[in-house]
């Protein structure tokens, strides 16, 4: 074996290793912090005659303003960790034993991404810090993962925006202040100094270790980084704003779930920096936004590597947390750590899209969470959804052959990244679509994206990554076929209306928090498709087609055949929970002849994902329309016929189908709704509470529902108020339909004091002068070991945005 090869092949063993000792390097770090137990001292002994570095002063705090890096809580830590960003210059002093004289002593700063390049023979001293030791990527110069930097007296830097460069910015007795400026292009990732001191001329150095880690991000407000974002109230919304909202719910009716990002937590970037560790990223390719997105799409859920998240879609979340019980990020990341990198249980596809806005802000790529209403899932790349029904209107799941899992989810979240994209034609930069939940492999790898938003719109499925599949989610065709004896291969296809994949693409709008509504969503439908039905819209699935050879005989579909009658299923926005709903078409016979019509109208409860749970009612029907007769049939589902049959999310799926005997007209509708959630009030006893002073808030809500709630339990979280916190309630009476001046109301009482404000948004008030504050009241289990609930609000007394559903029947604990 060459000597090249072997070296490649140890530094391939060495990274569980490395990966080993930097997750218990973290874990310690945040452990110490929380209890305050003190620093780190590192440093290294120099040979006599020397010039001697006592101290070195990386100025965490001073140069985090410049770099807008003053909201990390490592910089405002006892011990101030420095973060910056690439694009701009930092300043750092060291404090010698006695004068610099550039006449006699050679200065030079050596910065490395990955191991340092001091490699003490002490192996306790590996564990307490994972780049210290020989188990670590090695840096190299030709990688630009290691930088060596002479200090001259020269007075200017470069002008080159892709060169590291240093000067000597003062001079004071013992002390030197430098100023190193770190190129835009700059790898992102952690980074170590060493300072390497000797005599002009002679070839013996000292070195000193520079006991800081130095993080280094992208910088969205430096127009030479390809994160660029122009307009400070974006960079603001997108890189700055720690809370926000995850839209779910309907196209009709969007539900925002609060969310708390909490990018700038102790505990987030330090786990961020190890994700990208285990994704295997390699640290030459770490100053692109492209391959750094991709790994985050990758390394988010747990699919393949020891990811952050296990995403599950079972409803049994006994052995972790449900999905639908975080209110933020940071307790996610906190589990992570604590837990020595072992994936959290459990996420489900806003949860993913939640954390990965964490961490792509946290390493300073403006991001966003977005939402597509009625996603299609194309698994055999045709470009369409197939479903399959049976003659009595029931889907068969996997289709004829158990084969098909095309599925059309009632809602999927991914995020946008913002960058340029040097490595596609122009005009494809922007937003990037990234999708961290684990639906298909790409390159092996449960992973997607980064796609172009603007190749998505145009149907340029050939560029990279992953852009066909992104492009059916939003614009597949939804084909239904319906058993038929007299059809040659036992099928025959369904002509659709009303249900549009891609119906609706929302995100939280820059710079508006609306408590109450719905004023801080902001539909981006047009940023990812044309007008529904028009010519340009057809025009461009059709050149998608053109570049995906299965999908081609799907398109060459015959003409429709001549229809006289007009069916139209009734959307339903919401319901109520503890009301009924009814499923209803109308018909009209617009023939002069009568019509045989032959109608199944059916509604199941369904996860979010699409996939059918329980069958709540179906109802099947033949009758004559007369010439010109309208018709409205209907079928009516009452509280007692869906009660023990929701699940997560509390969605709908109705399905309504029908064919004409005499014209062999065929027609399908699907429509789905999510049912209103009790409203959750929030008090303040002391109005308004202030900074540093204890207040007390109340929270309350009424059981719509016939039933006793059981083992409740509350999650309050709110960033620079309250970290995430369980309380436990006594059972919920059932209220629903008791007089309204009788109904009593479920309350708890909690206080909090304001330790922080955030500048970056006024709206962090709560509900004057201090943070937002969430809550969610979760009772677990009924008398009947069938209901769970969950309430959902932040805490502001004028707050929208509630959960609350029932999940099967079982005794389960969340």
């Amino acid at each position: 074996m060459s000597t090249r090869s072997g070296n490649a092949l140890r530094n391939e063993d060495d990274h569980p290793n490395y990966l080993r000792n930097m997750i218990l390097n973290f874990s310690s770090d945040l452990e110490k912090r929380r209890r305050r137990d003190g620093t780190l001292k590192s440093g290294s002994d120099v040979e006599p005659g020397h010039l001697k570095v006592d101290i070195a002063e990386m100025y965490a705090r001073d140069n985090s303003k410049e770099h807008h890096t003053e909201l990390y809580e490592l910089v405002n830590d006892a011990s101030p960790t420095t973060i910056l960003r690439r694009g701009l210059p930092f300043f750092f002093a060291l404090r010698f034993d006695r004068a610099y004289d550039a006449t006699k002593d050679s200065l030079r700063l050596q910065f490395d991404l990955g191991e340092s390049a001091q490699r003490p023979q002490n192996r306790s001293f590996i564990c307490c810090h994972p780049l210290r030791g020989p188990d670590g990527p090695r840096p190299a110069v030709t990688k630009e993962t290691r930088v060596i930097l002479p200090v001259t007296d020269k007075k200017e830097m470069t002008s080159q925006t892709t060169q590291w460069d240093v000067k000597i910015h003062r001079e004071d007795d013992k002390t030197v202040t430098l100023q190193v400026k770190i190129p835009a292009t700059a790898q992102v990732g952690l980074w170590r100094c060493l300072v390497q001191i000797g005599f002009t001329g002679s070839d013996v150095k000292s070195d000193f270790l520079c006991k800081d880690d130095i993080y280094i991000l992208f910088n969205p407000w430096c127009p030479d980084d390809a994160v660029f974002m122009d307009h400070e109230d974006s960079r603001k919304e997108y890189v700055l704003n720690e809370t926000g909202k995850v839209w779910t719910g309907s196209a009709r009716k969007p539900l925002g779930r609060r969310w708390i990002f909490g990018q700038f937590d102790d505990a987030v970037l330090p786990g961020a920096m190890y994700l990208l560790e285990l994704s295997k990223l390699s640290h030459a390719e770490r100053g692109s936004p492209v391959k750094i997105a991709r790994a985050i799409s990758a390394v988010i859920n747990a699919n393949d590597d020891l990811g952050l998240l296990v995403g599950n879609w079972s409803n049994d979340y006994r052995d972790g947390i449900a999905p639908h019980s975080w209110t933020g990020s940071v307790a996610i990341f906190e589990q992570y750590l604590k837990s020595g990198g072992r994936p959290v249980k459990y996420g489900q596809c806003w949860v993913f899209s939640a954390t990965t806005v964490t961490v792509c802000r946290t390493l300073g790529i403006p991001c966003r969470s977005v939402t597509n209403y009625v996603s299609a899932h194309d698994t055999d790349s045709s470009l369409t959804v197939d479903k399959y029904f049976d003659i009595h209107g029931e889907e068969i799941q996997g289709g004829p052959d158990g084969h098909c899992s095309d599925s059309c989810w009632n809602y999927h979240v991914w995020n946008d990244a913002w960058m340029s994209r040097p490595d596609l034609p122009k005009g494809n930069g922007g937003w990037q679509v990234i999708d961290a939940t684990p639906q298909e492999q790409s390159d092996a790898l449960f992973r997607c994206g980064p796609a172009s938003v603007e190749a998505v719109k145009r149907g340029k499925v050939g560029l990279a990554y992953d852009t066909p599949f992104i492009f059916a989610e939003v614009n597949a065709d939804v084909c239904h076929f319906q058993e038929d004896t007299n059809s040659d291969w036992g099928f025959s296809a369904l002509n659709i209306s009303q249900y549009t994949v891609g119906k609706r693409l929302v995100t939280k709008r820059v710079g508006v928090d609306d408590d109450e509504g719905d004023a801080d969503l902001e539909d981006i439908t047009d940023q990812y498709k044309y007008t529904e039905g028009s010519e340009l819209e057809r025009l461009t699935v059709l050149n998608a087609v053109r570049g995906v050879e299965k999908a081609k005989q799907y398109y060459n579909l015959p003409k429709e055949e001549e229809e006289d009658i007009s069916f139209s299923l009734v959307e339903i926005d919401t319901v109520p929970y503890g009301e009924g709903f009814a499923v209803t078409v109308h018909l009209h016979n617009k023939s002069e002849a009568a019509r045989t019509v032959s109608a199944v109208l059916s509604a199941s409860s369904v996860y979010y994902t699409g996939v059918t749970v329980h069958l709540l009612k179906r109802a099947q029907r033949q009758f004559v329309l007369q010439p010109n007769q309208r018709e409205v049939l209907q079928v009516d589902i009452s509280l007692n016929e869906y009660l023990d049959k929701m699940v997560d999310h509390g969605l709908v799926k109705i399905y309504a189908m029908a064919n004409v005997q005499e014209t062999k007209q065929t027609w399908g509708a699907e429509d789905d709704f999510s049912f209103k959630k009790p409203k959750l009030n929030v008090q303040c006893v002391q109005d308004p509470p202030r900074l540093g002073q204890e207040s007390q808030v109340t929270f309350s809500f009424l059981n719509p529902l016939p039933v006793i709630l059981t083992e409740c339990q509350f999650t309050i979280e709110g960033h620079g108020l309250q970290r995430p916190k369980n309380v436990n309630y006594s059972d919920v009476k059932p209220e629903a339909g008791a007089p309204r001046t009788t109904q009593e109301r479920t309350t708890t009482d909690e206080s909090f004091q304001t330790k922080q404000t955030n500048k970056s948004r006024t709206s962090y008030v709560f509900p004057a002068h201090s943070p937002p504050l969430w809550v969610v009241c979760s009772p677990v289990r009924s008398t009947k070991d069938s209901y769970h609930n969950l309430v959902k609000t932040p805490a502001r007394r004028r707050r929208g945005g509630y959960y609350f559903q029932r999940v099967a029947r079982y005794k389960r604990l969340f």
